[in-house]
């Protein structure tokens, strides 16, 4: 199966949201070094998400993905979703040899918090 079949096969099986939301990724990176960092989902469902990283990691890691919720879903509060998941497809970035693709597998059930 083509990666371009596989993320499209991804998302027959699931509904999700395809809009952008902020998102802190912390885990450890191929070289076994734990590692934080800024991206934006891609797609996001019940199932898991896609999202870009600098951080090379390889299938089978486990993450920790602490999410911006929409302002719209809490009066004056700021919310985020924080969720685990472990690697289950990696693609190298056609245009930036500097990032990968990665989609996540959720394995937990999600907490929202409000921000302190």
């Amino acid at each position: 199966m083509t990666k371009e079949a596989y993320a499209d096969d991804l998302k027959a099986r699931e509904q999700g949201f395809t809009f952008p939301l902020p998102t802190l990724v912390e885990g450890c990176n191929a070289r076994g070094k734990e590692f934080t960092e800024d991206t934006v989902l891609t797609y996001i469902s019940h199932e898991g998400s896609s999202f870009y990283l600098r951080n090379q990691v390889h299938i089978g890691a486990r993450l920790k993905l602490i999410i911006d919720l929409p302002e719209k879903l809490a009066q004056d509060k700021t919310l985020k979703m924080v969720i685990k998941g472990k690697v289950e497809h990696v693609e190298a970035d056609r245009d930036r040899l500097i990032r990968q693709k990665v989609t996540v597998k959720f394995d937990s059930k999600y907490i929202i918090k409000a921000e302190a």
